[in-house]
């Protein structure tokens, strides 16, 4: 029965709302007025024997004093202060005080810092799909090529004075032309944002992330594959927006066909329990280790995340983990693991990372990658690398410091480092 010195607070609050006084509750309990006046004002802990009278004088269960929401505000509470810039040191020991006699300071406290960690991530994410994105990086060209030749085009209007009559009408022409494709781009470009808009911070910009979404709606494990009922999915794959994405998500099912039965669920869950390095879960099935991967982040519950990239370094597959931001395009350092992999085949590759800035994690990654020949040995190779990601236990071994992008990466010293970073002091 855990006793914190919010159980004052609590008290307090529970004798106050039955118009209990103070002096009473501490004749029922047993205990002097004065003692119980500094546990109600937290400068005094009630012992675990001294609360179960309390609850017992108020009619209550004991866990509705030692036990309440303020757990989590705690929890909130200390991780600001961990995160804090140096030189700010906040008094940890004093922090249940906080708590008891100002809740809701401390509310707003715990509420901004968990506004500002959605935010670094809105960032993070906003600016990868800024930088990178192929699909607005098009829209933009659209619209900025044909304000270039309607401005061109109407600049020489207005500035010749004899264009023949044929001519000019070729330039009107070319004017509504130019007119009636900028709208087009500028409607298109409207309609995609709005449908990315409509999702999470990150938005849907691709058939591939239509399809992660479907998957991450359904807990990244299909079950109707394990039942041997993959054709049960089809109603849901025919929901999908796009074309495209049906038809990655019908390769996605047929991939997870297979590797349920060279994986059987039961059999590889009681493997992982004796041995959990993928390479001995590989060797012992008889597989190879990108099946051994996927089956470990696809498994019900599995926290594991997963990043699949062809040989040309194109994510194809981003199973993302909490904490760890794995980006939509570029080539950030939190993917060189698996770009190492990509350039060394069948060498597995592991590595410690530790994220930047607030929140900061550690991780453990393993990243490897397998050579096809769909053409035979005289044929075109093909490279598929996978990297797995594992949370990892605070620890002091050397660990490799990540960041999402060097743009908003605020590690001062990187020797990466490409470009400096907008969220460093004194960025210029």
């Amino acid at each position: 029965m855990p006793v914190t010195a919010l159980a004052g607070t609590r008290l307090r609050q529970r004798r106050l709302a039955i118009g209990l006084r103070q002096a009473d509750l501490a004749d029922r309990a047993g205990i002097s007025a004065s003692y119980l006046n500094l546990i109600e004002h937290n400068r005094r802990r009630a012992g675990p024997a001294v609360l179960v009278r309390l609850a017992a004088a108020l009619g209550l269960p004991v866990a509705a004093l030692s036990e309440g929401a303020e757990g989590g505000l705690l929890d909130d509470l200390r991780a600001a202060a961990s995160e804090a810039a140096a030189p700010v040191q906040a008094e940890l020991d004093r922090i249940e005080e906080f708590v008891g006699r100002f809740p809701g300071w401390a509310a707003v406290l715990a509420g901004l810092h968990r506004r500002t960690g959605g935010l670094v991530r809105a960032v993070e994410a906003l600016n990868d799909r800024m930088s990178h994105d192929p699909h607005l990086q098009a829209s933009l060209h659209t619209l900025l090529s044909a304000v270039s030749a309607i401005r061109s085009t109407a600049g020489i209007l207005a500035e010749t004075e004899d264009i023949p009559a044929d001519w000019q009408v070729k330039f009107h022409q070319n004017l509504q032309q130019d007119s009636e494709r900028m709208a087009a781009g500028a409607t298109a470009l409207v309609a995609y944002l709005d449908a990315a808009g409509q999702g999470d911070e990150t938005g849907i910009a691709a058939p591939q992330e239509e399809l992660e979404a479907w998957l991450a709606a359904r807990g990244w494990h299909l079950p109707e594959v394990e039942a041997g009922r993959p054709d049960a999915l089809d109603p849901q794959i025919a929901e999908l927006a796009s074309g495209a994405a049906r038809v990655l998500a019908r390769a996605w099912v047929a991939r997870a066909v297979t590797d349920a039965r060279v994986l059987p669920i039961a059999a590889f869950l009681q493997a992982r329990m004796a041995a959990d390095d993928p390479a001995r879960l590989a060797a012992a099935f008889g597989t190879d280790l990108l099946t051994v991967f996927r089956r470990i982040a696809t498994l019900p519950g599995a926290p594991e995340g997963l990043v699949i990239c062809d040989g040309s370094g194109t994510l194809v597959f981003r199973k993302p983990l909490a904490g760890f931001a794995v980006p939509r395009f570029g080539a950030a350092c939190p993917l060189w693991p698996l770009f190492t992999a990509l350039s060394r085949p069948v060498t597995p590759v592991s590595a410690l990372v530790e994220t930047a800035g607030a929140g900061a994690a550690r991780f453990v990654v393993q990243a490897f990658c397998q050579k096809h020949l769909p053409g035979g040995f005289a044929g075109v190779e093909l490279r598929e690398a996978a990297m797995l990601i594992l949370p990892a236990r605070p620890g002091d071994a050397p660990a490799t410091g990540i960041g999402s992008t060097c743009r908003i990466c605020p590690r001062p010293a990187c020797p990466a480092r490409r470009e400096p970073s907008i969220m460093a002091e004194g960025a210029a």
